[in-house]
């Protein structure tokens, strides 16, 4: 028996191992390309700034600044190369998923380890995202990292272990300079932690060395996240007058579940709307049914309660919503964003694993896997032909074949003139605000000679060449026609198929 066991576990070593490769290969299978939506486009920006610029631009952005920080050493090393901050993103789901091999099999068990490896590759919100130029997948492995040894420190009730507690601070303090929704996850990691310890101590009456730890664990986190504390004040105003994130109910909160389980979000729609819902409330309703029958279960044998590991998952998870939800309340704005819940998504990757190993039947685990897979192969087939498409690159050349080193670009708020300009980022900039969103020092990230305008007269003198770039019309060009005597030398617009973008595109000579 001991010795089929053995094979047993060796077998599923090694199917997790190619699990790895496989998953590893899948999720880097669409992000060989040098598109950029405008999200992506900041981060491409203010990584070739310096670490001190980081910092001051990144104040009056609405996010921590590590992520931009690391790209910024990446770029040193690599120079500006999107492929390089792409596979970045990647490596993160890639090390997250390794993380199922050395932790969670470690410390829950092959089965789950397996499990919680395959959805990160192959949940299908992960491969929309794994890719991306942004800090979400970071910041879902911190967090994830953070979670992991905050459950250690509890599991090793009588022993201290210095280890355990390094990795949990740094992951921790790591986590609230990424993004703040890690920022909420790690505070209430650290806030359940910080109970479980006093009742501890209540119960034995003894100040033990891992209050002690928690304690100095807890004062070096919020002293050397002090500095940006400033930041964050600045920037929770700044949010507070947002001009985008909208949130209605109870359409959000379908949308928020919807995007969990697909990646669907605001026109970007990679499953189509009736098999989303179908998928989606097809494993809310298992993972409902489990715990209902578990805890009727429980009642019946008068089984004494344990703390589940992946109900704690959740509750982290759903906490981190519903302070979101508080502080949009407070603020009087929303501030809740489903793409934001990628921060915790492995979270709740965990506790998918966990309650199908633990309470479900191996047939629907089975069905569940197979049903995540193909759904990703199938999002995945379009992300490949969305991002190899011919037609993106078509407006960066549109304006790299004529650009000259005197030429002014001219963007506004549509955003999508930012994305054609940090490819340029050399020329000087001009952001015209014409509806007064009050972030000129934020998009400074896009260009290192760049200025805000309230108005076109500052080109009143200007004598030369202007390139204006708009989204779906040329609202810029059509201004400066009726405001100067200009002559069009050439205009184009492109729709390009990566991410839906429409780029009208003029350059012009002002006499």
């Amino acid at each position: 028996m001991n010795d089929l066991i053995k094979i047993q576990k060796t077998n599923l070593k090694w199917i997790h191992i190619m699990v790895l490769i496989l998953g590893t290969i899948f999720i880097s299978l669409s992000i060989f390309h040098q598109n950029l939506w405008f999200d992506e486009s900041y981060s491409v920006g203010i990584a070739n700034h310096s670490f001190k610029d980081i910092w001051l631009i990144g104040s009056n952005d609405v996010h921590p600044v590590l992520y931009y920080c690391l790209l910024h050493i990446l770029n040193l090393i690599f120079g500006n190369n999107i492929l390089i901050y792409r596979l970045f993103s990647a490596v993160c789901v890639s090390l997250l998923g390794i993380i199922g091999f050395t932790h969670i099999r470690k410390d829950f068990g092959e089965k789950i380890g397996l499990i919680f490896s395959f959805l990160v590759f192959f949940f299908p919100v992960q491969i929309v995202y794994a890719g991306e130029i942004r800090m979400y997948t970071l910041a879902m492995l911190l967090v994830t990292l953070t979670a992991i040894y905050a459950y250690r420190i509890y599991k090793n009730k009588e022993n201290f272990n210095i280890k355990n507690w390094i990795i949990f601070a740094i992951c921790s303090l790591a986590s609230a300079y990424t993004h703040y929704y890690a920022l909420m996850a790690s505070g209430l990691i650290n806030l359940f932690l910080m109970i479980y310890l006093i009742k501890k101590c209540i119960k034995t009456k003894e100040f033990n060395k891992n209050m002690k730890a928690f304690i100095i664990s807890a004062i070096s986190q919020v002293v050397l996240y002090m500095p940006w504390l400033i930041s964050l004040f600045i920037q929770l105003n700044h949010v507070s007058s947002g001009f985008w994130i909208g949130f209605t109910f109870p359409d959000s909160i379908i949308e928020l579940f919807i995007f969990i389980f697909t990646g669907n979000l605001s026109g970007s729609t990679y499953l189509s709307p009736t098999l989303a819902i179908i998928w989606s409330l097809s494993v809310i309703i298992y993972m409902a049914v489990l715990y209902i029958k578990d805890i009727k279960k429980s009642k019946e044998n008068n089984l004494n309660s344990t703390v589940n590991p992946a109900i704690l998952a959740l509750s982290l998870f759903l906490g981190v919503a519903l302070a979101a939800g508080i502080i949009s309340i407070v603020m009087g704005t929303p501030i809740i964003y489903a793409r934001y819940l990628l921060c915790v998504m492995g979270l709740f990757i965990f506790f998918l694993s966990y309650t199908m190993i633990k309470k479900g039947q191996k047939y629907i685990t089975l069905i569940i896997c197979i049903a995540s897979m193909l759904i990703s192969l199938h999002i995945n087939i379009d992300l490949i032909n969305e991002n190899y498409d011919e037609s993106n690159c078509k407006p960066v050349q549109f304006v790299e074949e004529a650009i000259q080193e005197n030429d002014i670009i001219l963007v506004e708020n549509d955003l999508n003139g930012f994305i054609i300009l940090v490819n340029f980022n050399n020329n000087p900039a001009y952001f015209y605000d014409k509806e007064n969103w009050n972030c000129g020092e934020a998009y400074k990230a896009f260009s290192k000679d760049f200025t805000t305008i309230q108005d076109l007269e500052f080109l009143k003198d200007y004598t030369g060449r202007i390139w204006t770039i708009n989204s779906n019309n040329n609202f810029l060009y059509e201004q400066l026609k009726e405001k100067y005597d200009v002559n069009l030398i050439k205009q184009e617009t492109f729709d390009v198929k990566y991410k839906n973008l429409e780029y009208s595109i003029s350059l012009i000579e002002k006499n």
